[in-house]
């Protein structure tokens, strides 16, 4: 019995703790002063509801456009992709669209067609995210400033902010975004390294050469936490940014099937994360089983202990959502704490169950990514 009080003590004292740290101990981001060539990279696998849109973004960056190489990587769509990128950028020097060919060495995937658009880059400074993104106009110059490039600093690999919009499903799921990278930002501040997220990086070329690219690493299906780990492992710097300058803003899953894929894939991903993000997740994961054990189950402690829980998870997103220029409702905020209950007990259960990691239409053995 004495235990499970000390579960809550530790429970609540870790969601304080990450609450002051968001609010009263956040580095902000400033922008580089230069303005150096760079290169970003978009790999693109049927992609035709999405890619116009991330586009459109790209060609509105604040950002000189003689110092933009845009490379857009058809990496073997069966559908309309190829063609919206080649209508779209036929009067815009700065984009170019990139056939993504046969795997070169370890590479499969994505990681294969990054590895192939890096090679076509020229830039000394990568800028990587997906065809469903939409990115902040400043957010060249903000990840440059991130990457110390005024200072000739040692950074490696820089994570900007992720969310995403649409209907109540897609706003749920952007407060996902929200709450997990908001965690990983405290913790890289404080001096523990994570993650990044591939829809929203920079990897400078010294760093991404100095590992020998994704062709020579073992095929990972979370090629950023792979890249990342890397990066960091053979001595460069990291930063993990969550400001509006930064922000990503994803097209949402559109159904709970594609969603519990995409989670199943990401699952794959935390058995090689850092033993205190595995830790702080699977603690809040645990609250439920213990909050609902037979010797808690009592008036008025099961409601307060529950409403305490909410009411600090709200407080949480709504400073994440403020740093980052965002707003939501109020009974948004709360439905999310239900929303997090079923998903968590959907993706476990999907995971759980035999069968292939299936993503863009590819499939991939759980043993062998």
């Amino acid at each position: 019995m004495l235990l499970l009080y000390a579960f809550f003590v530790v429970f609540f004292g870790v969601c304080l703790y990450l609450l002051v740290r968001l609010l009263w101990a956040r580095r902000v981001p400033a922008a580089a002063k230069a303005r150096p060539m760079v290169s970003i990279l978009v790999p693109a696998r049927n992609e035709a509801a999405n890619i116009e849109r991330c586009l459109q973004a790209l060609a509105a960056l604040n950002y000189p456009v003689d110092k933009l190489e845009i490379l857009i990587g058809d990496d073997h769509s069966t559908d309309d992709t190829a063609a919206i990128v080649e209508r779209f950028i036929k009067d815009k020097p700065q984009f170019r669209l990139v056939r993504i060919g046969a795997p070169v060495g370890k590479a499969k995937g994505k990681s294969n067609a990054i590895a192939q658009l890096s090679r076509q880059a020229t830039a000394d400074y990568f800028l990587l995210t997906d065809a469903d993104m939409a990115m902040a106009p400043d957010w060249v110059q903000y990840m440059l400033g991130a990457a110390d490039i005024d200072n000739g600093g040692r950074v490696g690999v820089v994570t900007g902010s992720t969310t995403a919009e649409g209907g109540l499903f897609g706003r749920l799921q952007g407060l996902d975004w929200l709450f997990g990278l908001s965690v990983i930002r405290i913790l890289s501040d404080a001096g523990l390294p994570v993650t990044a997220v591939g829809n929203n990086m920079l990897v400078t070329r010294a760093a991404y050469n100095s590992i020998g690219g994704y062709e020579t690493l073992a095929f990972q299906i979370t090629e950023d936490l792979q890249l990342f780990a890397c990066i960091v492992q053979a001595g460069w710097g990291y930063r993990n940014l969550w400001h509006r300058h930064v922000l990503g803003v994803s097209v949402p899953q559109p159904t709970v099937k594609c969603l519990l894929e995409q989670r199943k894939r990401w699952m794959r991903g935390t058995t090689r994360l850092p033993w205190y993000l595995s830790g702080l997740f699977g603690m809040y994961g645990l609250f439920y089983t213990v909050l609902f054990c037979p010797p808690f189950i009592s008036w008025p402690f099961t409601p307060l202990v529950f409403g305490l829980k909410v009411l600090l998870q709200v407080l949480f997103l709504w400073g994440s959502l403020r740093q980052v220029g965002r707003r939501e409702k109020l009974w948004v905020l709360l439905v999310y704490e239900f929303y997090l209950a079923g998903m968590s007990l959907l993706v476990i259960g999907y995971t759980l169950m035999p069968g292939h990691i299936n993503w863009k239409e590819r499939r991939y053995v759980w043993a062998e990514v």
